[in-house]
């Protein structure tokens, strides 16, 4: 679930935002990242393009361009992380009934018939991490489950077909 914003400067031009929905927690990540980026790893990338170019030709420096290529991913990656910074929406699970799947909260399910507890926190797609349990509130599993209560059967799209689980636990 993530939100359009349309901002209309000045009535003439139309720029469309994409609102990010995250967690305090996952906000204060990608803060710590782009932190990390500025003071640290941008100076890392400056000192070897100024190695590389100690080494002479530009034009056949391989270092070189590998340098300047690691920088200009830094910046990238810089620019989209205070993108979605900016664009933040603070999800509290604790402002939705605690017996409701919704952002923010870990969801137990079992796979029916017989299969085995999954345990997930469904977070926004800036902070998703499926290896940590954390998935996207985009993802098909979690788009599925959001809004339904313990106890509730839930049919979930899947590359394969449909897979029905039951909703066991949440936690806020």
């Amino acid at each position: 679930m993530y939100y359009d914003v349309l901002i209309t400067i000045k009535g003439a031009i139309t720029v469309e935002e994409k609102v990010f929905p995250m967690t305090l927690e996952g906000k204060k990540k990608l803060e710590d990242e782009i932190h990390e980026l500025k003071t640290v790893k941008r100076k890392e990338v400056v000192e070897r393009i100024k190695i590389a170019r100690g080494f002479g030709d530009l034009s056949e420096n391989s270092e070189y361009d590998a340098a300047k290529d690691e920088q200009a991913f830094v910046e990238g990656r810089i620019t989209t992380l205070e993108n979605m910074v900016r664009n933040a929406e603070i999800i509290d699970s604790s402002d939705s009934a605690n017996d409701i799947v919704s952002i923010g909260k870990t969801i137990t399910f079992k796979e029916l018939p017989k299969g085995d507890d999954e345990t997930y926190t469904i977070v926004g797609s800036a902070e998703a991490d499926p290896f940590k349990g954390l998935i996207s509130n985009d993802s098909p599993i979690a788009k599925a489950l959001l809004g339904h209560k313990v106890n509730e059967e839930v049919s979930v799209p899947t590359p394969s077909g449909e897979v029905n689980v039951r909703i066991v636990d949440i936690k806020a």
